[in-house]
């Protein structure tokens, strides 16, 4: 960091050359030109996940982010492999609770091809039956995986619970049940709500040519259409659709798992102080969690927490795994931390330590372009527009002990706190 309070000056590398644009049919492209890179990282994301599933068919946004590999009008599943890779590239996807994104890696020279590889997937995959049933015996097994994580399956259950009758509740992979029942008109029917111009975005990243992008998307996304009909409208995020609870249950573990959680309403003025708040509480290693409950006590290994910002509500969430007898001590300490002047009254060298770590993860990530993909798509979908890297150093620098302080009274004293625990047992 700069001396003086000031941020530190962003390098080139780090600004990239940001520009955007709207095609014919309304789909909008953001091109990130970093011309020391000698690679190409583009992406099409869709404003649709799990909490856009049909409340019947929960796991569909996941299970189509799969389907879609598995062959369209112009390719076999073994071609798509196949025209990526003898280029030196490769395809992967992800689903979130709000998001869906395609995207690939790519040599300059195989931009084109890979441009209309990429846009194939999202505009004509055709669902063969038999792809298709092998597909979901595939994501079966990554359910199953799940299932015997135990720290990746407390989450999905604190979901749950704590939003039961709200579709952000509902688990990104959906059931075993669901998966076996979605049925080739369930498929196309969610595409045709949801794959359309209005709800997608393509960045590219990298060694890239902003006309010559806007170029490519005319050519191969240019033809996409909006569905007729009335337009999909998420279920809004109201605070007594959250539901708080103390739940314990007995598992066959060897560790207990302790996840404890709330949430909130969207609220924008804090959005950085939140970001430097978990960033004190427990991310990294001089976080508070980690030297209270491993460092000094050597109760846990795995201990940290996370914050979640989503399109209308704002989640935070701690973790722990700890031996069984242990679990009550543990709790108590993360209770004590919760309430204590270290968050309410923060050490204003303390909270400049939490904001330049944050910093240093934040520039470190720039370098990462899918990182920097993704945290495009991110800030556009969720503040509206695209957010430099020296907007965002400069806000983190701008939070201080007292904005910290109120962040932490509304989301850890006047939020309701729930509190979910597995224990080894039969």
């Amino acid at each position: 960091m700069a001396k003086g309070n000031h941020p530190a000056p962003v390098t080139p590398f780090l600004e990239g050359s940001v520009h955007q644009g709207v095609l014919g049919n309304g789909l909008n492209i953001v091109t990130d030109a970093v011309p020391y890179l000698h690679s190409i990282t583009l992406g099409i994301q869709i404003e649709a996940g799990s909490r856009d599933d049909p409340e019947q068919s929960p796991g569909l946004a996941h299970f189509i982010e799969h389907a879609i590999f598995k062959g369209t009008k112009r390719r076999s599943y073994l071609d798509i492999a196949r025209n990526i890779e003898k280029n030196g590239g490769y395809l992967d996807a992800y689903t979130t609770k709000e998001q869906t994104c395609i995207y690939l890696r790519c040599l300059p020279e195989h931009l084109e091809p890979s441009f209309d590889l990429l846009s194939d997937l999202v505009c004509d995959p055709i669902f063969p039956p038999e792809e298709i049933q092998k597909e979901k015996e595939v994501v079966i097994e990554e359910i199953s995986s799940v299932n015997d994580t135990p720290e990746e399956l407390i989450f999905d259950e604190f979901d749950l619970r704590s939003f039961p009758n709200h579709p952000i509740g509902r688990p990104i992979l959906g059931t075993e049940k669901s998966v076996e029942e979605f049925s080739d008109s369930d498929l196309k029917n969610f595409m045709r709500q949801h794959y359309v111009p209005h709800k997608m975005l393509l960045t590219a990243t990298g060694k890239v040519d902003h006309e010559n992008i806007m170029r490519l998307g005319e050519r191969f996304l240019g033809l996409l259409a909006e569905t007729p009909g009335p337009q999909y409208h998420r279920q809004p995020f109201l605070p007594e659709h959250y539901t708080p609870f103390t739940v314990k249950l007995k598992k066959r573990l060897f560790q207990a798992q302790i996840v404890l959680g709330t949430a909130i309403a969207r609220h924008d003025p804090l959005y950085y102080s939140l970001m430097v708040l978990n960033s004190m509480l427990g991310n990294g290693m001089s976080s508070l969690l980690n030297l209270e409950l491993r460092e000094k006590r050597g109760l846990a290994y795995n201990v940290y927490s996370s914050i979640t910002f989503c399109d209308d509500l704002t989640a935070l969430n701690i973790y722990a795994g700890t031996d069984s007898n242990k679990t009550k001590i543990s709790l108590q300490l993360i209770d004590e931390l919760l309430k204590s002047d270290a968050l309410i009254h923060p050490d204003p060298e303390e909270v400049r330590s939490a904001k330049t770590k944050l910093l240093g993860y934040h520039i470190m990530g720039m370098e990462k372009m899918t990182r920097r993909m993704s945290q495009t798509a991110s800030d556009l979908s969720y503040f509206g527009r695209y957010i430099g890297p020296e907007e965002k150093i400069a806000a983190i620098e701008a939070v201080t002990a007292d904005t910290i302080a109120e962040a932490a009274l509304l989301i850890l004293h006047e939020a309701p706190c729930s509190t979910l625990v597995y224990k080894p047992g039969k």
